[in-house]
Parts: C-alpha cells; sequence; structure tokens
C-alpha cells in the first residue's frame, strides 16, 4: 500500500484548506482509512476516520463540525476538508489505512498498519 498526502499549507485563523490523500495498493489493506497529526514534542493523535465499506465516520472531539472525511468514489482517494482553522490545529497531518478491524472507528495509530509521509498544516 502507498499513501500519498498533499494539500498542506499556510493559512490564517478561520480560514480552510482540503488535504488529500492518493492511495494504491491492495484494497482490503484501505478499507479503513484516517487522518491523523503531530505536533512538535506531541504525540500523534486520530483526526478523522472512515470506514469505507459503509461510508461510516468517526471524528476527534477537537475537530468536530470543522472537520469533514471523505473519499472519492472509486476510494482512491481520501480527503480533509479543514473549515474555521485554529492555531491549535498546526501539525504534520498524516494518512493512514488499515485492513477492516473491530476497532475500526477508534482514534488509535496502533490499528493502523500503513502511513503516508505527511503534510505539514500552519495556521496563524
Amino acid at each position: 500500500v502507498q499513501l500519498v498526502e498533499s494539500g498542506g499549507g499556510s493559512v490564517q485563523a478561520g480560514g480552510s484548506l482540503r488535504l488529500s490523500c492518493a492511495s494504491s495498493g491492495a484494497s482490503y489493506q484501505r478499507v479503513c482509512m484516517a487522518w491523523f497529526r503531530q505536533a512538535p514534542g506531541k504525540e500523534r493523535e486520530g483526526v478523522a476516520i472512515i470506514y469505507s465499506r459503509t461510508t461510516n465516520t468517526n471524528y476527534a472531539d477537537s475537530v468536530k463540525g470543522r472537520f469533514t472525511i471523505s473519499q472519492d468514489n472509486d476510494r482512491n482517494t481520501l480527503h480533509l476538508q479543514m473549515n474555521s482553522l485554529k492555531p491549535e490545529d498546526s501539525a504534520k497531518y498524516y494518512c493512514a489505512s488499515a485492513a477492516y478491524n473491530s476497532n475500526w472507528s477508534r482514534l488509535e495509530k496502533r490499528y493502523y498498519t500503513y502511513w503516508g509521509q505527511g503534510t505539514q498544516v500552519t495556521v496563524s
């Protein structure tokens, strides 16, 4: 599985960004798709998750109502629409994937197998 993020950048507080993640490889390993983020000196934290077979989603409390995770119909591109951005949203954002597991909705990095290289988001 390969995951390549894009769309990061610098934006003022209150602005919007849309991240994308192009994925390829074994489809069964891309059933659970997620966005995580990591700020300097902090642990990597889950932001949003989507279960491709049902499009059910889950979000971290800190981003609910502001961020939206989605996939293209072919399920090969994952998106994260980020609105009303805050300085505390600044971090490197990572795309991650995994095969189905019963913990798919949990925003924990240990349940994810494949990771992209990340894209930087800076909010000032």
